[in-house]
């Protein structure tokens, strides 16, 4: 997660991301009654369903299992006992019956009032769940915050989090309309509530058809494990930087050959206005673009020794975020035809680069995030799977590098399954604590130092390994290489924190042999090693800062890739193709 601006703008996760449908919330913001509920689909009828020919099926195309749904129409579904709170009948969309949920404009401030029901838990843990209602709505009141409003929301907590999931609805009078989100519930959940109300606003509001299904089931894991994980290079380690794919020769040269890295993280990534969503009908000539820019770049990789992972930051179907970039969000798994064109464009890359040796691999979607999945699309795990398949068919031996969803940070490895595929590496992208390492980025809150206290919490290189817990675990349980596509904290870090806290992230990396590659290098100046702490100043400092001299110290203990013959500083230049 980050973020830049400038003249080089280019990709980067944001927090305002975060706030949108079947995401997290911050602790302590809500809606928090509870109760239980009957299950309306047997597991036993229903696994039978998925026991039989249902199973070699797409998982697009498979019948999705009702984890609970109602309509409100039978008067007895008011005198529930299972439901927290006053049920109150209103009129449904098609004549039937309705929740009504009203809060007064008298009461200052707003209150909530929510309807509660304790959903079975068992049922659900590492399933993908899609809720939807339909809602209508009279005089709603403007919301104090982000995450006020119109509730259709699910309550969930673990030992390790309390998490919100939950439909983005508008305010104010509008009519029926579908409300939806989509979450998956974490294998350790404890207790889980479907919530619907208003919270923190006035109005009314009318609730029909709720239903929650699960869109897919977990995911079992392979049972061929090699013994020697499959690394898809000879080296005993990678280290690098990510790359703008508008570096030049020159800044290739520099990074391969007098700071000695031997691997670039390069961008396919489209730029474009916060919220704007580019039309899939020119995807394909914006990607041409960025594959020229790759292919021109490639001889100058080969002469300085560095491989390239070929990084898809902007699949089709994607919105730009606050970072200015069209993220792997939006459409992405709502449309089939953006999946579709997904794998596509993999096919394409595939065969342009069939049996180049200077690409250690394809990432093929940079942070996915699984916003809303739709009826009729896959999710993450399955297309990811279906973007592998068809690359191996073109090019059966390409590295494929694969981040889990949300964001492909190290807590979505608590429940990530390896692909069912050889030839994988997984990718974690390490920014925790965001509150240090993305300071005065997005804020002017008072400055934090590493180690220290972080939002009340104690942060050192202990901290920083229990975070990255469920990223070795994994690593262990399933015997796979790791590879760390981004990490970085801000430059501007006091007091020579950013050093610090990258000095304990890298050791940990080395310890445990991942690859890595940081964020980034020549890119925007808040992230560079080359720029010291004060943020005016956006010139590169000369003699070089102790976060330079850092990062090339782990570059000078590099190999170079065995396809490397070329004596450094001769032979002849490359030309543009």
């Amino acid at each position: 997660m980050k973020l830049q601006t400038g003249s080089v703008d280019r990709a980067g996760s944001v927090p305002t991301a975060h706030t949108t449908r079947g995401t997290v919330r911050p602790e302590g913001t809500s809606c928090q009654a509870m109760v239980a509920v009957a299950w309306v689909v047997s597991w036993l009828g229903t696994s039978a369903v998925f026991d039989g020919a249902a199973s070699s099926l797409p998982s697009n195309q498979r019948p999705e299992r009702v984890w609970f749904a109602t309509g409100f129409d039978r008067p007895e579904d008011f005198q529930d006992p299972e439901w927290q709170g006053k049920l109150v009948r209103g009129e449904g969309r098609g004549g039937g019956g309705s929740l009504q949920v009203y809060c007064a404009s008298s009461d200052s401030p707003p209150g909530s009032k929510v309807i509660t029901r304790t959903l079975p838990v068992d049922a659900a843990r590492g399933c993908l769940v899609r809720a939807t209602a339909w809602v209508q709505a009279e005089e709603v009141s403007e919301r104090p915050r982000p995450w006020n409003g119109i509730k259709f929301m699910l309550a969930i907590e673990t030992p390790r989090q309390r998490m919100w999931p939950q439909a983005d609805m508008p305010v104010g009078t509008f009519a029926w309309q579908r409300a939806a989100f989509t979450t998956r519930i974490p294998s350790d959940a404890k207790t889980i509530q479907l919530v619907l109300g208003l919270e923190s606003v006035t109005g009314r509001v009318w609730f029909d058809d709720v239903r929650l299904v699960v869109a897919a089931e977990p995911r079992l894991a392979p049972t061929n494990r090699s013994d020697r994980p499959f690394r898809g290079h000879p080296l005993a380690r990678l280290r690098g930087a990510m790359v703008s794919p508008d570096l030049d020769p020159e800044g290739l040269r520099v990074l391969g050959q007098e700071w000695g890295a031997n691997l670039v993280r390069w961008q396919l990534v489209q730029q474009a206005a916060p919220g704007h969503r580019p039309p899939l009908e020119s995807y394909e000539s914006w990607l041409e673009q960025a594959l020229r820019k790759l292919d021109a770049a490639l001889p100058w990789c080969e002469r300085y020794g560095l491989y390239v992972v070929v990084d898809l930051h902007s699949p089709p179907g994607g919105r730009a975020i606050a970072g200015h970039y069209v993220a792997s969000n939006d459409r992405l798994f709502s449309d089939p035809q953006a999946q579709a064109k997904l794998i596509s464009a993999w096919q394409q890359i595939a065969q342009r680069y069939r049996g180049s040796k200077v690409i250690w691999g394809f990432d093929l979607v940079n942070e996915p995030v699984e916003e809303f999945v739709e009826e009729g699309c896959d999710d993450w795990p399955a297309l990811a799977e279906r973007v592998a398949r068809a690359i191996q068919a073109v090019d059966p031996d390409r590295t494929l590098i694969v981040e889990p969803a949300q964001w492909g940070g190290p807590a979505e490895f608590v429940d990530w399954v390896p692909l069912p595929l050889s030839n994988v590496v997984y990718s974690v992208h390490m920014y925790e604590p965001h509150r240090f390492t993305h300071q005065g980025v997005y804020d002017n809150d008072p400055p934090v130092r590493y180690p220290g206290v972080i939002n009340g919490e104690w942060w050192d290189s202990t901290r920083l390994a229990e975070t990255l817990r469920p990223v070795r675990e994994f690593q262990q349980r399933y015997r796979v290489h790791i590879y760390v596509g981004e990490f970085s904290a801000i430059r501007w870090a006091p007091d020579g924190s950013a050093r610090r806290y990258l000095r304990d992230l890298v050791e940990l990396f080395e310890a445990w042999g991942w690859d890595w590659t940081y964020h980034a290098f020549r890119e925007w100046h808040g992230w560079s090693v080359e720029h010291g702490e004060d943020r005016v100043q956006t010139e590169p400092l000369t003699p070089p800062t102790d976060r330079q001299q850092w990062l090339r110290s782990w570059f000078a203990r590099n190999e170079k890739p065995p396809w490397w013959q070329l004596p450094r500083g001769s032979g002849p230049e490359p030309r543009d193709p």
